[in-house]
């Protein structure tokens, strides 16, 4: 991710933590796992930030393991209704999980699948964020009261960091827009 090397962003999504299998004995690094080990041994598992994955994986001391974030379970949760998966729940430090999703398709061999599934969630989910950034917009500053509320509240809740962020301008863009619509008509009279 050098390209964002001074994005917080990147700096979150690259602080998450990831299993890795190692496939060799390394002396005196067993204070890595947090535990009171002197070393660590071939097939310990042990949970790392990412940051320090590339180095491990690269040099061929571990094997990385898929995060639960985009594990099969989610994969099929996101291919029924991706609009019902709370991506926020999934990957910690504010929910930034197309960025977590970004690193870890660096480290694959095969980065099709992945990229597939980011591309497609984010595309699917889309409409769906702008679509209630405008209805919010519409509704004013009191929003709105009832079981559609409800529902629409909790997809928020469950929005990426990413999506929250294109929910804010889409909401800001949709209030500019009937702000200049009003006063045109009001201009008109």
């Amino acid at each position: 991710m050098e390209e964002d090397y001074f994005s917080i962003d990147a700096i979150l999504a690259e602080n998450q933590k990831v299993g890795c299998r190692f496939k060799v004995d390394i002396p005196d690094m067993g204070h890595l796992g947090g535990g009171g080990e002197r070393n660590i041994t071939r097939s310990n598992t042990l949970q790392l930030p990412i940051w320090m994955v590339y180095t491990v994986v690269l040099s061929d001391w571990a094997d990385m393991i898929m995060p639960p974030a985009f594990g099969s379970k989610v994969r099929n949760a996101l291919n029924a209704e991706p609009c019902s998966v709370r991506l926020a729940n999934l990957v910690g430090a504010g929910g930034l999980w197309y960025g977590f999703g970004k690193t870890i398709m660096e480290m694959l061999d095969d980065k099709k699948e992945m990229s597939d599934l980011l591309t497609t969630t984010f595309r699917k989910r889309l409409v769906e964020v702008i679509d209630q950034a405008q209805y919010f917009a519409a509704l004013g500053p009191a929003g709105g009261v009832g079981p559609s509320s409800d529902s629409s509240q909790s997809f928020r809740e469950g929005l990426d960091g990413t999506e929250r962020e294109l929910f804010a301008l889409a909401q800001e863009g949709s209030k500019r827009m009937k702000r200049w619509y009003e006063e045109g008509e009001k201009a008109r009279r």
